[in-house]
């Protein structure tokens, strides 16, 4: 998206943290590679804590199609950065998320 950005992650730290992170490399990269001087981002960030399976499936589809509502793409697969591209390697949905059914498959495998 050319004004925002959404995650779905699962931070090892704060989420505060994982933040900094992310938009401390990203600014560095961008001044350093792109000569960028201004401000990129805004102080502060919104979220939103997933709390089971189908809310999560549920936030992957919201983000996947928000380029296709914002008229960038026909396809959300089709904007390239998007982890709905097939040229992101994706983690695994976070065990605490799957369904029961299927962690009780993993468990006995």
């Amino acid at each position: 998206m050319p004004n925002h950005f959404h995650l779905l992650i699962t931070p090892r730290e704060t989420l505060e943290r994982a933040i900094q992170l992310v938009k401390g490399g990203f600014s560095f990269r961008a001044k350093k590679e792109l000569r960028f001087g201004g401000e990129i981002w805004q102080t502060s960030f919104y979220d939103h804590r997933v709390r089971d399976a189908n809310e999560y499936d549920k936030m992957r589809i919201y983000i996947h199609q928000n380029p296709v509502r914002a008229g960038l793409v026909r396809r959300a697969e089709d904007y390239p950065y998007s982890s709905a591209n097939s040229r992101f390697a994706l983690d695994e949905v976070p065990q605490r998320l799957k369904p029961a059914t299927l962690r009780a498959a993993k468990s006995q495998a």
